[in-house]
């Protein structure tokens, strides 16, 4: 009697179901499902065993697991780093122009959704919507193109006027050629170009709000700005805190197309992130690929602190986290 409960107990032993007919109801699923494991493997994981590489001499024709260690107990290109001035000021670079993308960039999304929420004519709204998204598919050449041809100091179309106006034909607004007004302007084209594709996460949280606390704030008196305020945004909360919780892990990171195609020889001194000090030293001549794998590893590791730093601190103040 109890093997044939033990048998019994094994033959459901996948939501209610046998294993064979699990599989047969569900197996497509998990071939679906083969493709992206075997990429992540692939192109994910298995480049992580040349992090050998932060810790080995700088030798790129053999694996790192056959190259001797590196001086200092194996820490000798991340010593490099830090008294390299040009990676300090990557390092600096890279974490003003971020918290200033943050601190800029954040509320952005989210303002755009609070005001498209409150839109009453459905078809201007996703006609508003549409035009917000489309910067988002169009690339950092393109973005830096146009700004090149909006803001440059000779020939930009805003100079062009901003001098008409002035009766003055040396007035420049140097956009692109003076450190602070560069850094204002890529912030600005950064929140341009992602402000409205971020709304749609806000938008989709939206629909989750039951309309009857509407109805019942506005019974109790409460106009639009109220119930914005006391509905909207409390609704929203999860959302906005997770999304800042990712985007603090990645207060470290670079991207390498928006600096590099924004950039210019005058304003290296602040245009110059991890990213592309990393394509100088270790692609562009440089060679110095050990060095790079070094910078790379700091940079992830500090990232992940900052996420689970983020995470638990989301959670003391009564929020749900990612983790």
């Amino acid at each position: 009697m109890t093997d044939v409960k033990a048998t019994a107990g094994k033959a459901k032993k996948i939501g209610g179901f046998s294993f064979s007919t699990y599989m047969r109801r569900y197996g497509t699923l998990y071939l679906l499902l083969l493709l992206p494991i075997i990429f992540f493997i692939v192109f994910r994981y298995t480049p992580m065993a040349y992090i050998l590489m932060a810790f080995k001499k700088n030798n790129i024709i053999k694996p790192p697991w056959q190259v001797a260690w590196a001086k200092n107990g194996g820490f000798e290109w991340f010593i490099k780093a830090f008294r390299d001035k040009q990676f300090i000021r990557a390092l600096r670079n890279t974490i003003t122009l971020n918290l200033l993308d943050l601190v800029c960039g954040f509320p952005a999304p989210i303002i755009m959704a609070l005001l498209l929420n409150e839109l009453a004519f459905k078809r201007f709204k996703k006609v508003t919507q549409t035009i917000l998204y489309l910067p988002h598919f169009l690339s950092w050449i393109i973005i830096s193109g146009l700004a090149l041809r909006l803001l440059a100091d000779n020939d930009g179309l805003i100079n062009i006027l901003y001098k008409r106006n002035t009766g003055n034909p040396d007035a420049v607004i140097p956009f692109l050629s003076k450190e602070n007004w560069w850094i204002g302007s890529y912030i600005a084209f950064g929140i341009w170009k992602e402000a409205g594709w971020g709304t749609i996460i806000y938008l989709a949280a939206l629909t989750g709000i039951s309309p009857e606390l509407y109805e019942a704030a506005a019974v109790d008196g409460a106009g639009r700005f109220r119930r914005m305020w006391h509905v909207t945004l409390p609704g929203l909360r999860p959302t906005i805190i997770t999304l800042l919780i990712m985007r603090l892990g990645y207060i470290l990171g670079s991207e390498f197309d928006r600096p590099m195609a924004m950039g210019n020889t005058l304003v290296t001194n602040v245009s110059t992130v991890i990213s592309v000090y990393v394509y100088q030293k270790g692609i562009n001549g440089g060679g110095q690929f050990s060095l790079t794998t070094a910078v790379g590893l700091f940079q992830s590791v500090v990232g992940i602190l900052f996420l689970f730093g983020a995470n638990s601190l989301a959670k003391r103040f009564g929020e749900r986290g990612i983790v």
